[in-house]
């Protein structure tokens, strides 16, 4: 009897359309593997249940006869089968207290828990993910963010013409519209009043590289952070070209300690060590896009207190007249109050973004009013872009799906027999946590 895994249909949002195994990929499975492949129907989802189908899946409500199940989100605890292995991003490793009743779930349940998040080879480099593609849907949401801003203050600029990631029919076509606004850029210019235009990238991982394919659609120049200054020292300012910054943690951050110097080990070992001076670049930036991992032992990038600071002196600026900067914050790594402090909600892809209004230190829905930044904050970003994400993701999975599918589970954690790499990602095995991530037991409800 050949061995049968399930694919879930995703329900934690109306706006998740992904899948974590294409349809083409299903055939590769079924011919190549021997494996039968279920999945559960839905509406939803970028690929139709027909075309899975079409691929040799059987399409069913009922996918638990099958002990492997694959998904991307969060499942429900009651959804949960006993002694199944799920393989999804759980966003529990940080001890999310959302998702400890999940977690709690798993565990009672006796079942195993795979998270993508934590396939990783052996330098801890992630292999599995969609980082990619949420760099990418966030710069565009974060564009169209900044061009609405922009008018509404009798601004317009050729980012008024843009759309939000998920109202383009692909990405290809997402990617043609901006180009297009490049090249007005570049003919045209953009008004003095928002010139020199700088986006900076915070981070310079795979989110990282998403957006900067991004936004290298446009006429761009990189620039270093400590090169900043002199763009703004002209008095006709450069209009032709958008700059580009990269902030690495040297730049974020300094030791505490007067006589010491930055080691990036010692910081990440020792973060309380460590004080955040990114507030010196936020007067140059228009748009900053947060493509940092974060944990609350690090210091944030951005405070309240920065904002208001920098608002303030920009508005008391009698130099040169300016739009106040930062415009726009892309938040694309969306830790609630973390490393960008005002970022107090998840926006969905309809609403994406919230103003924070620095006077009133609040914040106010839709893209209009309030004296502050607009904070993108979509935590679901490559739903957006959801082919073109689950095609890569399908694609790099589809190398582990024969392991996952043929381990035995009924062994000891030491004795199961799965890549190194998927191993480092079993979270949960026979009803317990493994070795590496006890830690979570005191965050689990007792």
């Amino acid at each position: 009897m050949s061995i049968c895994i399930g694919i879930r249909r995703e329900d934690k949002s109306v706006w998740e359309r992904r899948t974590p195994i294409i349809p083409e990929h299903v055939r590769v499975l079924r011919e190549k593997y021997g494996l039968e492949v279920w999945v559960q129907p839905s509406e939803t989802r970028v690929f139709s249940d027909e075309e899975f189908a079409q691929a040799g899946a059987r399409v069913t409500e009922d996918i638990s006869p099958c002990p492997i199940i694959f998904g991307v989100k969060e499942i429900p605890p009651h959804l949960l089968e006993p002694h199944h292995t799920y393989v999804f991003f759980s966003h529990v490793i940080k001890g999310q207290e959302y998702n400890m009743p999940m977690l709690a779930a798993l565990l009672e349940k006796k079942c195993q828990l795979i998270d993508y998040e934590k396939v990783t080879d052996e330098h801890g480099r992630r292999l599995i993910f969609f980082g990619r593609h949420a760099g990418m849907a966030g710069m565009i949401d974060t564009l169209w963010a900044a061009g609405v801003r922009l008018n509404w203050h009798n601004q317009p600029t050729p980012f008024r013409d843009l759309r939000r990631a998920h109202e383009y029919a692909s990405l290809a076509e997402a990617q043609e519209a901006i180009a297009a606004a490049g090249r007005r850029i570049a003919t045209e210019g953009l008004p003095e009043y928002i010139s020199p235009f700088v986006i900076g990238f915070a981070g310079y991982g795979n989110v990282y590289r998403g957006a900067s394919a991004i936004a290298n659609l446009l006429p761009v120049e990189e620039v270093a952070p400590a090169d900043l200054p002199l763009l703004f020292e002209p008095y006709f300012p450069e209009r032709h070209k958008i700059f580009t910054v990269v902030f690495k943690e040297e730049h974020t951050v300094e030791p505490l300690a007067p006589d010491a110097h930055f080691d990036l080990q010692d910081y990440y070992q020792h973060p309380e060590k460590y004080r955040s001076v990114f507030a010196q670049y936020l007067p140059y930036l228009m748009i900053l896009m947060n493509c940092i991992y974060w944990e609350p032992k690090y210091p944030r990038l951005v405070t309240k207190a920065a904002l208001k600071e920098a608002y303030h002196k920009q508005m008391l600026e009698t130099e040169r007249l300016t739009f106040p900067r930062p415009a726009v914050i892309g938040d694309i790594s969306c830790d609630i109050e973390g490393a960008i402090e005002v970022t107090a909600k998840c926006t969905e892809p309809d609403s994406p973004v919230f103003v924070y209004d620095t006077k009133k230190d609040a914040i106010m829905d839709g893209p209009y009013g309030g004296s502050g930044p607009l904070i993108m904050a979509v935590d679901i970003l490559p739903s957006q872009l959801p082919r073109e994400s689950s095609e890569y993701f399908s694609g790099v999975l589809l190398d582990y799906i024969p392991a996952i599918a043929q381990a035995d589970y009924t062994v000891d954690f030491d004795a199961l027999d799965l890549p190194p790499e998927i191993k480092r990602a079993v979270i949960v095995h026979h009803g317990a946590l493994t070795p590496n991530y006890r830690y979570l037991q005191k965050y689990l409800p007792h």
